[in-house]
């Protein structure tokens, strides 16, 4: 009981963090959920618009294809009792000239994500989605693109699967990349499956 007292101290520590205020035109709201009892880390880069409005992590477009890909309905995902979610950022950085959003913060994982793995000690498998949660876990082990790291997936286990992010802006890199939907999501499903 005692690590959960703790974790949800650091949960809730983490959501009140105001370092990076001055560079996020939005203002800051730390969106992350986690319980001692995950064996599931899902780490994307950090929440878009969409979720900086709800609250709710991938509680957009991308999270539905997301949990397209982990065959998970909304009740299942966002049961943090299985399933940590603690982006690279923790907060919505805003857009960058051509529309898209800005890099997630970088002051935010070095910060947050020693502890909090720390006390998610019965996560069994962490997603890695996208290149800035690949880059920070991965470091030199990735290859070197996004697309080599993903098709290496087997070389980042068991504790690892790099993912490419989920965003619709990725579609054109799914249609290019067949092997993803016919190799990988089977893998991903059935440990995902295996671990909640």
């Amino acid at each position: 009981m005692t690590g959960d007292k703790e974790l949800a101290a650091l949960v809730e520590e983490a959501r009140a963090c105001r370092v990076c205020a001055a560079h996020l035109p939005h203002g800051p709201r730390p969106v992350l959920r986690a319980a001692t009892s995950a064996r599931l880390m899902i780490i994307g880069q950090a929440p878009g618009s969409k979720v900086h409005a709800s609250g709710i992590p991938w509680d957009d477009p991308s999270g539905d294809r997301l949990r397209d890909w982990l065959m998970l309905d909304r009740e299942t995902f966002y049961d943090e009792g299985h399933i940590a979610i603690v982006p690279m950022g923790f907060c919505y950085p805003g857009r960058d000239a051509r529309g898209g959003d800005l890099p997630p913060r970088p002051e935010c994982a070095p910060l947050w994500h020693p502890p909090l793995r720390a006390a998610l000690k019965g996560v069994d498998l962490t997603l890695l989605v996208g290149q800035y949660a690949q880059a920070h876990y991965l470091g030199r082990r990735r290859q070197s693109s996004l697309t080599e790291t993903v098709r290496a997936w087997a070389d980042y286990g068991p504790a690892f699967l790099p993912l490419p992010h989920p965003s619709w802006r990725n579609t054109g890199w799914l249609k290019k990349n067949p092997w993803f939907e016919i190799e990988l999501l089977p893998e991903l499903r059935s440990r995902v499956r295996a671990v909640i």
